[in-house]
Formats: structure tokens, sequence, C-alpha cells
């Protein structure tokens, strides 16, 4: 099957941060085992004296998304290199500067910040302690020497998840929402758009996406990351419009999709999720087998090699952008759906990717790294 060159250009996506009231907890936590500390002592001597610490957004580090795989990324890095780490999670916008300026008097020599939220408190912070480093996910839009970004170009993955979804459906329309109206939350509807278009093209097909037209760039939200009964009636509604693959856009408020979901299909219908950021399969405490697959941010591995360049030195400003072709993106297995993916949407897939990777296919949402 012939791929030929596609170009897709958008308008550019509206921002937007608003969250509400605070709480503040502070945890520290001690040090690796000693055998790591020993082994790691040898290939990486300044990890015994070195502080890695993260601040979540409002999502918090259960949230079963992006800050928990960063949590699990600094983990990671604690356990194999032995250095000590420090965590404040945030319950609301207020907490974002207090949290970061608690990390800071602490003596962190790197603290992550988890989410485009968070980018005027690092800011604020990186400018006020240019000594001190830091690393934020999902922004780019502070320029410091102090301070290195770590991106995602996820509207690649995602074109092969609106691709999968226009394959798979039984009824001829798919869906997707956001939490917020935020580059990092568009970015993965208009990848799942433009893949849904790709394949009405390749295949001659009318598969119609509700709660996101890529053209317009307007769609549906939550207005938030918290309220699943929000995604649940989100949900809801596009089954009753008759999509029966729904892609929710939204951290927790996920959750309510996967409620939705279960209970649509306990009353006679077929309705698939593709989760986002992690493999949602791993991570949701129920109704996973409901999950077809899942658009994958690596914010774990970016993480650990983040944190174990500062601890050799290394440490630079220099935007880390996850892509397909470096393995910062990625489409999850099937899972339990792995038999009822046709060989043939597999192979079009793995090609899709290549053809991604090559330039052959450009996916281009306004939010994408530049």
């Amino acid at each position: 099957m012939k791929k030929p060159q596609r170009t897709l250009k958008r308008s550019t996506g509206q921002l937007a941060a608003v969250l509400g009231v605070s709480a503040l907890v502070l945890t520290a936590c001690g040090t690796a085992p000693e055998a790591t500390e020993t082994a790691a002592a040898s290939t990486h001597p300044g990890a015994a004296d070195y502080t890695g610490c993260i601040v979540s957004d409002s999502g918090g580090f259960d949230d079963r998304s992006f800050n928990q795989s960063s949590y699990e990324g600094l983990m990671k890095a604690k356990k194999e290199l032995g250095i000590k780490t420090k965590e404040a999670e945030s319950q609301a916008a207020t907490d974002f500067e207090p949290n970061l300026s608690s990390m800071v008097k602490s003596g962190c020599d790197l603290t992550v910040t988890v989410g485009f939220l968070l980018a005027d408190a690092t800011k604020k912070l990186a400018k006020a302690n240019p000594d001190a480093h830091f690393a934020i996910i999902d922004d780019n839009s502070i320029d410091a020497e102090n301070v290195k970004p770590i991106i995602y170009d996820t509207a690649q993955a995602a074109f092969m998840a609106g691709y999968l979804a226009a394959g798979t459906t039984e009824t001829g329309k798919v869906a997707t929402y956001g939490g917020m109206n935020i580059p990092t939350v568009t970015i993965f509807m208009d990848g799942y758009y433009e893949g849904v278009q790709y394949y009405n093209e390749q295949k001659d097909e009318d598969v119609k996406v509700l709660g996101w037209n890529a053209d317009k760039q307007n769609g549906t939200f939550t207005g938030d990351f918290e309220n699943q009964g929000k995604g649940k009636t989100n949900t809801t509604n596009f089954i009753n419009e008759g999509a029966d693959v729904i892609m929710p856009v939204a951290g927790p408020v996920g959750l309510g999709t996967i409620d939705a979901v279960t209970e649509a299909n306990a009353n006679g219908k077929d309705a698939k999720v593709i989760w986002v950021d992690s493999d949602g399969y791993n991570t949701v405490p129920n109704g996973k087998e409901y999950i077809l697959s899942s658009v994958v941010k690596l914010m774990g591995e970016a993480v650990d090699k983040v944190v174990t360049a500062d601890v050799d030195g290394n440490f630079d400003n220099a935007p880390y952008v996850g892509t397909l072709e470096n393995e910062g993106v990625a489409l999850a297995p099937f899972h339990d759906f792995d038999s009822k993916v046709s060989d043939e949407m597999k192979s079009e897939l793995d090609q899709i990717k290549a053809d991604i990777i090559s330039g052959k296919i450009e996916v281009d949402s306004p939010s994408s790294p530049k």
C-alpha cells in the first residue's frame, strides 16, 4: 500500500492554566540500599552527595499518568545511582511555587517539575536560584541556562492511535476529549484526528471524530484534570452518539471514561478506550480489559537520563524531545486485544511508524515541538 507524503498544519492552540485551592505535602525519602550505592559509587562518584527532587502538578503522583511516570523515573534513578530524593505533591496551582521553593531550600541539586502548568513557578524559582538545576516536563517556554525542557511529540504516536481507532471502529465513529485546552493536551487530539483522516484517505472510508476538530482547533474539554464524573458524562454522551473507541486526554479524569465504557458494555455495547501518557493496561485500577492501546510518553526514562547526566556533571539546557525515532513516544501493546487486531493492521501501523520517522508522513500539530 503506497503511503503518500502528507503535511498536517493547523492554527495555534489555546493556552490555559487555571486550578483551585491549596495543600502542601512534602516528603523526604532516604537513601537507596547500600549495595546500589556501592555499585553507583564506582561509575557515578557524585551520586552519594546528590539530591534529586520532583514537584507534581495537581494530579498527584498516583494519577496513573504523567505525574506517576515522571516520579517512577526519579525512583529508578534513586535505585540505580544511590542518590537521595525529595518530593512535593501539589493539590492545586497555589501549591506550585511553595513546593518548588521548599525543594530549593532543602538543597535539591535538580528539581523536576511535572507539567506545563508549573512553567511560571519554575521560571521564577530558576531565575532566583541560578546555581540550582531544574527540568520541566511538557514545557519549552523557559529560556534559562539552568532549566532543561523535557518535551514530547506525542502527535506522532497519537496519529498511529487514530489510524488504529479508525480501523477498529464498528460504528464508523470514534471520539476524544481533553482535560484542559492547553498544548500538551491538544497535541494528542491533533494527532488522533489526523490519524483518522489518513485512514479515511487510504481506505476510502468516512470515519467521524467526535470531540475534536483539528482544522478549527476546538472540541470537548472537562476544564480540569480531577473531575472523573465529567469524564464519565462526556464518554456516555459520545457512546450515545455512536462512538465506540474513545481517547481521553485528561489524566485521572480518564478513569470516568473507563467507568462509562464498563457500564455501556455491560448493557450490550462494545466500546473501547485508548489511554494516554502511560500504558493504561498496566496502570488503571480496573477496566483494563477495555483498553485497546495507549499513546505512551516514556517520561520515566527521560527523567532517569536527565538526572543521571546531572549527577555526572553533564547538565545542559538543550531540550530533550521524545519522538517515535528515539522511542520517547510509542503506541503501547494491544494486550487483551492483540489477537483481535489483524496482522494487516499491525503491518500498516509498522509502516506508518517508519514513514513518520523517515518524514514521508509529516505529522505537524501546532503544539508539536519546534
